[in-house]
């Protein structure tokens, strides 16, 4: 009797990509049924903001520990939380150490999830794509590195659906990895910084301003300048060869 390895592969693969979903789906849920939301608001936070700053300085290592793994863990969930984190963070560690904490966190669990989606559900979406959409993506391709840093640095789409998005693109995991972490740096540095200054702000609206926005919109077209440049550096050269 001769067994047939893919056929015992096939249902295994399934389970695996099962489990990986209910573990993403289940996090997402387990959040809100539990009711941490209820704790993890800006209110909450402004109140216990003593006592969070004595509990850091009496257990540091814990608390840095703790920090890292909470926010890779909501950002590879895609928690509603981004935000309210980054303001702890900065108030309970100072800016240097506050943004070295975002930045490697928010990296790995948009990687996490990006590798999850890609893993579970990329072969699928990628067969069912028509052919605009593909010939939008290999469009896309050529210039992944600058469009998504692009759209990391600008707050017009939710961080969690990029991350989602990217994983049925055509996008090198080196290459989404540098453009995640170089985009959310300007964003880490202006909520650790505001985060210092947690018992100044009375309300969420307060933080992020027009001109912030309008900065990180800014920066955020000088990133598509190379991409720009390419196109009008083609156009010109097939326009001199049919010339």
């Amino acid at each position: 009797m001769v067994l047939n390895f893919d056929n015992l592969s096939k249902p295994l693969i399934f389970l695996k990509k099962l489990f990986i979903l209910f573990i993403f789906i289940g996090g997402f849920l387990a959040f809100f049924l539990f009711g941490f939301d209820q704790y993890l608001n800006f209110t909450f936070l402004k109140t216990n903001r003593e006592n969070l700053m004595s509990y850091t300085i009496d257990h540091y290592p814990l608390m840095l520990l703790g920090a890292i793994g909470i926010y890779t863990l909501s950002t590879a969930l895609s928690l509603p939380i981004a935000s309210l984190l980054s303001l702890a963070i900065g108030f309970l560690f100072g800016l240097w150490i506050g943004v070295s904490i975002i930045l490697f966190s928010a990296t790995l669990g948009a990687t996490l999830v990006f590798l999850a989606a890609r893993y579970v559900c990329g072969e699928a979406v990628q067969r069912r794509i028509g052919g605009r959409i593909q010939k939008f993506l290999s469009e896309f391709h050529k210039n992944d590195f600058h469009y998504l840093l692009f759209l990391r640095l600008v707050p017009l789409f939710p961080f969690w659906l990029i991350n989602l998005a990217m994983a049925f693109t055509p996008i090198r995991l080196k290459t989404y990895v540098a453009a995640t972490f170089l985009g959310i740096i300007p964003g880490a540095f202006v909520f650790t910084n505001l985060g210092r200054t947690l018992s100044q702000i009375d309300s969420p609206d307060q933080l992020i301003s027009f001109k912030t926005l309008s900065a990180f919109f800014i920066l955020g077209i000088f990133t598509l300048i190379p991409v720009w440049f390419k196109r009008f550096r083609s156009w010109g050269f097939t326009e001199k060869r049919n010339g």
